[in-house]
């Protein structure tokens, strides 16, 4: 292992990293009166943070190589996904309600709303969410990736595939102007509701067994379980999902038979009728 003091050098310096990038985007996002570009940010930063770890630490090469290039695949892929889709489709309306009712009921500016309610806690999100990235390169015992690390190596490719998958189906759906209006229930998605917050948490889970065949990265479970909690509590499904069940004819059966996150045959579950949005 390690001295502590390089360990906490190296973890320093990627906080101010993400700090600062965060702040560069707080910016951009005041500059164009738009913030949907940060979702991007979180698979661009997570293989950021990666990179930055790669070139600083003196783990074993091996596993270092594995980790970052696993994890800079998977946050290229995605990131460029979503920036292309907030190209294509504008700002989400997640942030624009969010910012909209601060500005509106607090009186606040565009930048003190985007900065408080946006930016500022997801500088020290993202340096936890990667903390295995981070820690699983560090350590140059053992030298070697051994038999668990390899076996979720498989996982990381697996989430990445079932996430990509996930995404192209979905997009395909959306494409054909026949299905304005319609509940995607086919694909993956017949048998997860987030089939692509499944295949993060694949990825995510699996790179932390990676770092896992070292004692320091043991303490990189910090990442997933964030993720996970994120995933269930806070991220946009539970928002949209409310949303899409008061105004989407077949939403809340589609709740009421498919998994929200594992995937799972779906249930014969009686019709659900959508609530009153009064």
């Amino acid at each position: 292992m390690p001295p502590i003091t390089e360990i906490l050098s190296i973890l320093g310096i990627n906080f101010l990293i993400a700090a600062a990038s965060f702040v560069i985007l707080w910016r951009v996002g005041c500059a164009i009166k738009d913030v949907s570009f940060v979702d991007a940010w979180w698979a661009l930063g997570l293989a950021l943070m990666a990179v930055t770890t790669f070139f600083m630490a003196d783990g074993a090469p091996e596993r270092m190589q594995l980790i970052t290039v696993l994890t800079c695949v998977w946050g290229l892929r995605l990131g460029l996904y979503i920036l292309w889709r907030w190209r294509s489709h504008g700002p989400d309306r997640r942030y624009v309600k969010m910012l909209d009712r601060a500005m509106e009921g607090k009186g606040w500016s565009f930048g003190k709303a985007s900065w408080r309610m946006v930016f500022m806690t997801q500088a020290p999100i993202l340096w936890a969410t990667s903390l295995p990235v981070q820690l699983g390169q560090l350590s140059s015992t053992p030298a070697e990736v051994g038999t668990l690390g390899w076996a979720c190596a498989a996982l990381v490719v697996f989430g990445i595939c079932f996430e990509s998958l996930a995404d192209y189906q979905l997009v395909k759906f959306k494409a054909d102007p026949a299905n304005a209006g319609k509940v995607f229930d086919s694909g993956l998605w017949r048998y997860t509701r987030h089939p692509n917050y499944f295949g993060d948490l694949c990825t995510w889970f699996g790179l932390f067994g990676i770092a896992a065949e070292t004692t320091l990265g043991l303490f990189g479970i910090v990442g997933p379980l964030l993720l996970l909690v994120l995933f269930l509590k806070y991220s946009g499904g539970p928002s949209y999902e409310k949303r899409l069940t008061y105004h989407r004819p077949g939403y809340a059966d589609y709740i009421a038979r498919t998994s929200s996150l594992i995937p799972w045959p779906p249930k014969k579950a009686a019709v659900v009728e959508p609530k009153s949005a009064a």
